[in-house]
């Protein structure tokens, strides 16, 4: 067979040292793993024993309000909620075209550093409307060639308690959002706003990804709600949540119980370390709460959990660059993992658990699976996460996404 991409000595992850591969590609797909297929392809790169992965799932990112340190920069002092009301503040400057500019260039960072696949959340709501909205959705089309995008619309600043919002909503997700997300911390009827949004849910028939449980007082869990409506509507395994914050306070006997709980009914836990970090503990002036919650005792226990992104250079987050290896490492850091099992483990929470999430059934390096790839200027996922190894090249379905070249020394003759 002649392949239209061959990749060449390849190491995938779990396998020996000296088991190296190469992968024939044909047709966008995956056609053949052998360690040896020959030479006869359109495009063949040998990868030197380079670690080849299936492509970055990023489940939680806003590339709608990322890069905008520039206008509304960190608030002074310590409370966290003046970071949504510096971006609130701005929104209402926000144009299609300036939207477009920004995430581009957050997106076309996120797939230089290896991400194939991404859920964007959109905020909507009277002050933005539907610009926020329109500026990253012509990004889909414009970017399937480098990576699939879905939106998950969003109410950022309240939704029972923001007239209009909803009408937004809606009109997003009949134009092109697929996914519907919630932040009930900014209703004063936070369990109302739950409920709507699952209401919304059933009748497009869609995924929920929330804002839930930014905090730190774990008896007071909306996901508790979340748990419970999504198993009386069946829809286990299409709710997820970010930030959890209010778990990483939790005593270890509460954080069992709450992973268990994770586990029975389909909700997942997507981790966002850099923001948590920078939000919380700011009700204390020393010995300062981190805030990120170890998804590794909660996965112990059977719950589906990742890392993800979030905010990109905004009051939320003014730093980032949307490399999911550089999270994970930080998150390893954080939680104090780092024996390799548990970095081995930290990698599926960027690649194979997100997959899941977005109920990819067909991701991975197999046979028949869409040739989306990224080679990894490391031998191993544990030595890519202990080394923050840069992505050096990526493929989506079997076409060159991006390319970048290893560091070169130039010693003196």
């Amino acid at each position: 067979m002649e392949f239209d991409l061959l990749l060449r000595r390849a190491r995938l992850a779990d396998t020996t040292a000296d088991a190296l591969v190469d992968i024939g590609v044909k047709d966008g797909l995956i056609a053949a793993i052998a360690p040896d297929l020959g030479h006869h392809a359109r495009e063949v790169l040998d990868v030197a024993g380079s670690f080849v992965s299936p492509g970055f799932v990023e489940t939680h990112i806003h590339l709608d309000k990322s890069c905008i340190i520039d206008r509304c920069g960190c608030a002074p002092g310590r409370n966290p909620h003046r970071a949504m009301e510096r971006v609130a503040a701005v929104k209402s400057t926000f144009t299609v075209e300036d939207v477009n500019a920004r995430a581009r260039s957050t997106l076309e960072r996120a797939i230089s550093h290896g991400t194939t696949v991404m859920r964007t959340h959109c905020e909507v709501d009277p002050g933005v409307g539907l610009r926020g909205f329109h500026g990253v959705k012509a990004l889909v089309d414009a970017y399937k060639w480098a990576i699939d995008i879905q939106i998950c619309v969003m109410p950022q600043e309240g939704l029972l308690d923001n007239p209009g919002t909803e009408e937004l909503m809606v009109e997003a997700l009949r134009t092109g959002a697929t996914v519907i997300g919630a932040a009930p911390n900014y209703d004063r009827d936070r369990a109302g706003q739950i409920r709507r949004v699952f209401e919304l849910a059933r009748e497009f028939d869609i995924d929920i990804d929330m804002h839930l449980d930014s905090g730190t007082d774990p008896n007071d869990l909306d996901l508790t709600l979340v748990c419970e409506l999504t198993e009386k509507m069946g829809w286990q395994g299409r709710v997820a949540f970010g930030h959890g914050t209010k778990i990483a306070s939790a005593t270890p006997e509460q954080q069992d119980r709450i992973g268990k709980r994770m586990a029975d009914c389909g909700v997942a836990l997507a981790v966002l370390p850099a923001t948590d970090l920078f939000l919380m503990g700011r009700d204390q002036d020393h010995n300062i709460r981190r805030g990120v919650v170890d998804a590794h005792r909660l996965m112990a226990q059977g719950a589906l959990c990742n890392i993800s992104t979030n905010n990109v250079q905004n009051p939320f987050t003014p730093f980032g660059d949307a490399q999911l290896i550089r999270m994970a490492n930080l998150y390893c850091n954080v939680i104090q993992r780092g024996d390799a099992p548990e970095l081995r483990q930290a990698w599926d929470m960027f690649t194979a658990n997100s997959a899941k999430v977005l109920r990819r059934k067909d991701y991975g390096i197999a046979v028949g699976n869409p040739a989306d790839l990224v080679v990894v200027d490391a031998p191993t996922p544990v030595d890519a996460i202990r080394g923050i190894s840069p992505v050096l090249a990526g493929f989506k379905r079997g076409r060159r996404s991006f390319t970048r070249q290893r560091a070169e020394l130039h010693p003196p003759a």
